[in-house]
């Protein structure tokens, strides 16, 4: 089983190169950020508690996070493998995915994360936010959310390259030429 984790701040591209992934691949699209936007629409229990702390621009809960990601994972018996985008965002998290995917006989085969500078994110999600118009997305919350990015979720990287499982591709460019580096990665994770 392919499982891989995208990593990168918020507008590092990571939902545009997971969905050319995905086809190319044949992996399961697992997003935390849409799956809390799922059950927030849905206005369902969980989506209800994950509504203000995402208006809010804060990170939801490890437990409410890992239970919906195992739900979703557990809905795919058969796939090939997953893309993990917006996940783990914490050392515990990462802990918990790993003890997961133990438990399924899997793993993660390895974690990508895309580089790209503060001022090009503010750009790109500026920029999202005028065509989705993601209430995430807004100044204020954008900047904290890229803040809690490098000040909490970055250093995750340390686990994951402690297992020598980390590769970094440069997340500015073309968005074909970020594509096929990251295939180059992760056509050797496949070998």
């Amino acid at each position: 089983m392919l499982n891989l984790v995208l990593f990168g701040p918020p507008g590092a591209g990571k939902g545009t190169q997971s969905e050319k992934l995905i086809a190319k691949y044949q992996l399961v699209h697992v997003s935390t950020g849409d799956l809390f936007r799922a059950h927030v629409k849905g206005e369902t229990e969980l989506g209800k508690k994950v509504s203000q702390l995402l208006a809010d621009g804060e990170l939801v809960p490890d437990a409410i996070t890992i239970a919906m990601l195992e739900e979703e994972v557990d809905k795919n018996p058969d796939a090939k493998g997953f893309v993990f985008d917006g996940f783990p965002r914490t050392v515990p998290q990462a802990i918990e995915l790993d003890l997961f995917l133990e438990r399924k006989g899997s793993k993660i085969a390895g974690v990508i994360a895309l580089d790209v500078d503060q001022d090009e994110l503010t750009k790109r999600i500026a920029e999202r936010h005028k065509v989705s118009g993601r209430p995430d997305d807004d100044a204020e919350k954008l900047k904290k959310r890229i803040s809690e990015y490098f000040d909490k979720t970055i250093h995750v990287l340390p686990y994951y390259e402690e297992q020598g499982k980390l590769n970094k591709v440069n997340g500015i460019g073309e968005i074909e030429t970020v594509y096929n580096d990251l295939c180059a990665v992760i056509d050797q994770y496949k070998v």
